[in-house]
Formats: C-alpha cells, structure tokens, sequence
C-alpha cells in the first residue's frame, strides 16, 4: 500500500527591508533581543527607546565569529524556555553578521520555528548578512556547515549605528559591496570606484543598491540552487582561511577580499578576466585598506578543504569566477592543477 501526503502549497515569505533612522517599533507578545556585549553597550539604550513589546528580554552572548557554535546556539535557547517564549513570541537580531546568523538559526530550531527580524549593526551585515534568511553556525569542519534558510520577517537598516564602527570593520562590508558589483553590476563597480564611501550620502547610495541587488537575487533562487551561489564569489577562498586561522586573525570581509583576488587571478588564467579588471579590483580593496594577500601553508591541505564547502560535490567543486566586471559563472570543471598553481602563488616561504 502506498499513501500520499498532499503537502503542495505556496508560502509567502516576502518581507520589507527598510533603509531610514529606525522609528517607533510596535510588536504584540514576548520580544527577545539577542546581541553581544559591545553592540548592547553602544545601541541598545536607542533601540529600546524605539521598541514597544508586552515583554522584553535581552540575552547577551560573546562577541565574535569563533563563537558562533551550538554551544552559543544551547544558550540562547535556554534562555528563551527560561522565560517562556512561545512560537508567537519574536526574536531580534541586533548586532552584526554573526549576530543575525545564529539568532535566525535559534529562531529557525525554537520550537519547530518562530519569527525574528533584523536590526543590522555592521556594513557587512547591513548590506549582505541580513537579508536572504541564511542563517547557521561553525564547527571543526568549516563555516556555517550547519545551518537553514528562515527568512526574516522585516529587516530594519538605519544608518545611524554604523557612526561607531571601526574602519576594518566598516572596510569588511565595503567588500562585500564590491563583490555584489563585480559579479552583478558593472555599473555599480564603476560608481564605486568613482565615489569615496567614507562620504555619509554616497555611502547611503551604495547601501541601498547593494541590498537592490541581494534581494533581486534572493527573489530569484531563496534557497542557492543556482544564481543566488554567485553571492559566493570570494568566499570559497575566504572560507577556508577563516577556518585555518580559527575565526581569529580576519574579519569576514577581509577574507572575502582576499579570496576575490584569489578568484580573480583563476578567471585571468581561464581567460574569463582581463588582468586590467583584476588590477582595478585589487586596487579598489587595496583603497578601503583591506588585504590581499594571505600565506598558504600546505596548498594540497587547503585544496583538499574545498570539498566542505557547500556548493561542492564529491567529487567537484564549485567556484565562482567572475566574467570580467559585472558577469559570474560558476565553475565545477577547473582542472585542480590550474587552481593548485594559483594556490602556489600564495605559498608561504
């Protein structure tokens, strides 16, 4: 006998992101807002002057993406069951990428699933991390292995906190601007190259074409069964020097920048880049201050960890190499020599 559970239907998970000063939010039931010690000690006395809830809780967790892991994830959900939150209660990520990362993932497993929204911090999350409900978390094997897609219910991008960030960390999100342009927009790139983003209005300009782009490609592939792997380009490359370097050494963007001029001397090598575009990339992450260049150790060992990465297979892996500036292909068919011999370039002495 077979039976069949008839499960077809359309779920609507479209969601505003709004891009102005925050202003009065009005939420029914219990809120917690989960952010870290240095986020909560700069903004969190303005976003609770701006927040109106039944009940508010704040729950504190380490700063820092060699935090984010099931232990962090175990504490957070402690303390949501320690004050009774239900799956009409609501969470809010308030913080930076790591933030918005493990408070969806929390959200997502919470009793089967319940809402959350984004109160972005970071550039880097302000333009990338916080829209598209990729949410997850570390462990020994490489970054955000374990994780799903739960889309926010609202997204909320106010300017205003990104006064006190420190220039790594406002240079971080500048490379994840570049990396939306390169791939998508070579307008955009242009622009960029062409206007200093230190300058509060044209940053305000590129934060909302960087997050038009992250949403028309989300709208199109939510869970990364095509387009949407070209947001990666970069990563590949920088997610395996974050984990050789235990989350510890560089930001998340910065290893972004360094696995986009790692991608970028295998387009040239494909013939996919002219080593002009390469050179106006560089130039332009060399601007912000943010590194290009990164030690290899043992090329075979880092080669060997591209199998963890999520886009690979068994026996292929993806990368995401750009079409000059402004194209993307992803790639499972580059000859492991090709890759290797650029890896080499990066060798340490």
């Amino acid at each position: 006998m077979t039976l069949n559970i008839a499960l077809k239907h359309e779920i609507d998970h479209s969601y505003p992101i709004h891009i102005d000063p925050l202003s009065t939010l009005h939420f029914k039931g219990k809120v917690a807002i989960i952010t870290n010690p240095k986020v909560a000690g700069l903004h969190l006395g303005y976003l609770l002057s701006r927040l109106s809830a039944d009940e508010c809780y704040v729950v504190t967790v380490p700063d820092g993406e060699q935090h984010k892991g099931l232990q962090t994830i175990e504490y957070i959900l402690d303390r949501l069951f320690e004050h009774r939150l239900n799956r009409k209660s609501l969470l809010i990520a308030f913080g930076g990428g790591v933030i918005g990362d493990m408070c969806g993932f929390a959200a997502g497993i919470y009793q089967r699933g319940i809402d959350f929204v984004q109160i972005p911090t970071t550039l880097l999350s302000q333009v990338d991390a916080s829209v598209g409900g990729k949410t997850g978390i570390n462990n020994r094997f490489g970054k955000n292995l374990v994780g799903l897609f739960h889309q926010p219910k609202a997204v909320y991008i106010d300017p205003y906190f990104l006064s006190s960030l420190p220039p790594r960390e406002f240079a971080a999100g500048v490379a994840e601007m570049l990396k939306m342009a390169v791939t998508f927009d070579a307008a955009f790139f242009d622009w960029l190259d062409a206007h200093d983003l230190r300058e509060p209005e044209h940053l305000k300009t590129a934060i909302k074409q960087a997050v038009r782009i992250k949403a028309e490609v989300v709208a199109q592939d939510e869970k990364e069964q095509g387009l949407r792997a070209a947001l990666n380009y970069g990563h590949t490359f920088g997610h395996v020097i974050e984990n050789e370097t235990a989350y510890t050494r560089f930001l998340h963007g910065e290893t972004v920048a360094i696995g986009m001029v790692m991608a970028n001397e295998v387009a040239c090598e494909l013939g996919m880049m002219s080593p002009h575009e390469a050179m106006r990339v560089k130039a332009l992450l060399e601007r912000y201050g943010l590194p290009v260049h990164y030690g290899i150790k043992d090329v075979e060992a880092f080669y060997d960890a591209f199998f963890l990465d999520k886009k690979s297979s068994d026996h292929s892996i993806t990368f995401i190499i750009p079409q000059g500036i402004g194209g993307v292909a992803l790639r499972d068919d580059i000859d492991a020599a090709l890759i290797k011999g650029v890896l080499a370039r990066y060798s340490e002495v």
